[in-house]
């Protein structure tokens, strides 16, 4: 199969991605340097891969990059902000809710795509929306915290003017 370029929009800035008809969207996005990808499952099963794609989240080993041709891409590199941590990553982080860290890009995307629809879920909500997402480390509890917290923390920021 011969390498063609997907252009697209990645974390806010336009990128060339080098790929074949086969390539996942993980695959190539990890050639690219976007480290905070993990290769779970590869079954879409895990959530370790979960991505932004034009404002919904999607796990990137069960799409191909070809697919991704002029679409707009989030990954938790492209949360921070002049190299300041967003609010979820900050909240992960308080409390506790990285542990080995291996889910907890997937679990922040997640967070922030369903935060972007709905910025006061009730604790059954985010289960819900992390559903998709697994976790062998913490037993939930404290990224469940995280999300709350998150939450909160995002609302003060509209009521106070900030623009995350």
């Amino acid at each position: 199969m011969n390498d063609k370029s997907v252009e697209l929009i990645l974390n806010g800035r336009k990128a060339s991605l080098k790929v074949n008809d086969n390539t996942t969207l993980l695959n190539a996005l990890r050639e690219y340097g976007i480290t905070s990808l993990k290769r779970g499952c590869e079954e879409g099963e895990c959530g370790a891969c979960t991505v932004i794609i034009d404002g919904q989240p999607v796990k990137s080993c069960l799409i191909l990059s070809p697919e991704v041709e002029g679409r707009d891409i989030l990954t938790v590199e492209g949360l921070m902000d002049d190299g300041k941590l967003h609010p979820i990553q900050q909240a992960f982080i308080d409390e506790g809710a990285i542990q080995c860290g291996y889910c907890t890009p997937g679990m922040i995307m997640s967070t922030y795509a369903m935060l972007l629809r709905n910025p006061d879920p009730d604790e059954e909500e985010i289960r819900e929306a992390l559903s998709g997402n697994l976790c062998r480390c913490t037993g939930y509890l404290s990224i469940i915290r995280a999300v709350k917290k998150s939450a909160k923390l995002l609302r003060d920021a509209s009521k106070g003017g900030g623009s995350r």
